[in-house]
């Protein structure tokens, strides 16, 4: 199993203890690491998302805009405020997260930041709120920026590219991801659950190359329990 987090910190750590138990079921209800706000090209507003995941009773989550961090550091002070008002209330773990644009193969994939320093000067190419171009684009360019602050990085629905996932998980793995998106819903099913073929051919990649696997609904609409 990969160790990334360079910087080692707390949060980091504990990323990396509960992708290690992540499996089909963890999503949506306990985990979700793959979701979107009006900061990017989703519909909820940071507030109601938090509101919603804490209603779900999730342990954890990751807001992942596009190229930025702005519904994250949102939903990151509505939590601060809820926690202050609900001393005794189960409380959610919001990791940072942002969604990457990234050449691998010469196709476009997205990569998942997790658990980074906010204001590492390595991630913040990657946070003006649009895709970067030229070597900043390679994906073995954006694993590294991650890595160098103190992030894991995961590679998106692996199975949803015009290149073959085995392609690119492997080489992927090779320039040094952390993860996959291994429990993933490929054609929007309702209620939400992985599709099974492709969970299962990215879990086996994932052990084969001694990857994370991680979960997410990858919602862009109003509700944290469907991807549209």
């Amino acid at each position: 199993m990969v160790m990334n987090c360079t910087r080692t910190s707390t949060s980091c750590e504990l990323l990396k203890q509960v992708f290690q138990k992540i499996d089909a079921q963890s999503c949506p209800k306990v985990f979700n690491f793959h979701m979107h706000t009006v900061h990017s090209d989703g519909r909820l507003q940071p507030s109601a998302l938090m509101e919603q995941a804490i209603a779900i009773g999730l342990e954890g989550l990751a807001i992942t805009d596009h190229h930025n961090i702005g519904g994250y550091l949102a939903a990151q002070a509505w939590l601060e405020d809820w926690k202050w008002k609900n001393p005794h209330s189960n409380i959610p773990y919001l990791w940072s997260g942002t969604e990457i644009n990234a050449n691998l193969l010469d196709n476009e994939v997205h990569i998942l930041a997790y658990a980074f320093e906010a204001n590492h000067s390595s991630i913040k190419p990657y946070l003006q709120k649009s895709a970067v171009t030229g070597r900043e684009y390679q994906a073995v360019n954006v694993i590294a920026a991650i890595h160098e602050a103190g992030g894991l990085a995961v590679l998106a629905h692996p199975a949803r590219y015009r290149r073959s996932h085995f392609d690119l998980i492997a080489a992927a793995a090779e320039q040094g991801i952390d993860g996959v998106e291994t429990f993933y819903a490929y054609n929007n099913p309702s209620p939400w659950k992985p599709s099974p073929t492709e969970s299962q051919q990215v879990q086996q990649l994932a052990s084969e190359y001694g990857l994370f696997n991680t979960c997410g609904t990858d919602t862009h609409g109003l509700n944290l329990l469907q991807r549209l």
